[in-house]
């Protein structure tokens, strides 16, 4: 289990959430996962919850304590329908990497995102050792790398130590998954393809 329900530095509320969605999508994924595991933490229990995370937030309002309730009940609920109490992710979730992935796609084949392109080329040899890794349940481009950016944030949770080999591939990841969200903060703006050279730098 990642989380233990005495661990809470990390966990804030759907404000964050929302926040993230806004200016950092693999941030937003990343948290979104932690948020699953959470609740699988406390057996997708919305009492366990509301005593040992929400009551912990003394300076929410009621109005604030009431809208998180309603967000992990909300979660919790479609955790139950979608099957993925133990593990998997949520719909909503699996639709933001589908989001990522058409991005991804439709930059690498625009010649505006040559920049683009040579960084993820150079993100592609820890994708495919990864991958050769990952037995039969083979993920996509994009959540290769999150699921790596996630398997670290794990480990460090958990005080272990990261060799540094692979801390060398989490930073060439984390560089092209930066580039990506800034394209995809753009693409939501309706920025991205309006004739404009690449523009973002990371």
């Amino acid at each position: 289990m990642f989380w233990s329900p005495a661990d809470l530095s990390c966990v804030i509320y759907m404000y964050t959430a929302s926040e993230k969605k806004r200016e950092n999508i693999a941030e937003y994924v990343l948290y979104m996962w932690q948020i699953e595991n959470l609740i699988r933490a406390f057996n997708l229990d919305i009492d366990r919850i509301d005593k040992e995370v929400i009551d912990k937030y003394t300076s929410l309002t009621p109005d604030q304590r009431r809208d998180l309730h309603d967000w992990y009940e909300s979660l919790i609920d479609m955790m139950r329908r979608e099957g993925v109490e133990t593990k998997g992710h949520l719909q909503i979730n699996k639709n933001t990497i589908i989001a990522l992935d058409d991005l991804h796609r439709q930059l690498l084949a625009d010649p505006r995102f040559a920049t683009y392109s040579a960084e993820f080329y150079k993100t592609l040899p820890y994708i495919v050792e990864l991958r050769a890794k990952s037995g039969d349940e083979k993920a996509g481009e994009i959540e290769t790398c999150l699921n790596a950016l996630y398997g670290i944030m794990m480990l460090r949770m958990q005080g272990k130590e990261v060799s540094k080999e692979t801390l060398e591939a989490v930073a060439q990841i984390t560089r092209f998954l930066a580039r990506l969200s800034a394209y995809y903060k753009k693409d939501f703006n309706n920025e991205l393809f309006n004739d404009a050279p690449e523009a973002p730098t990371v």
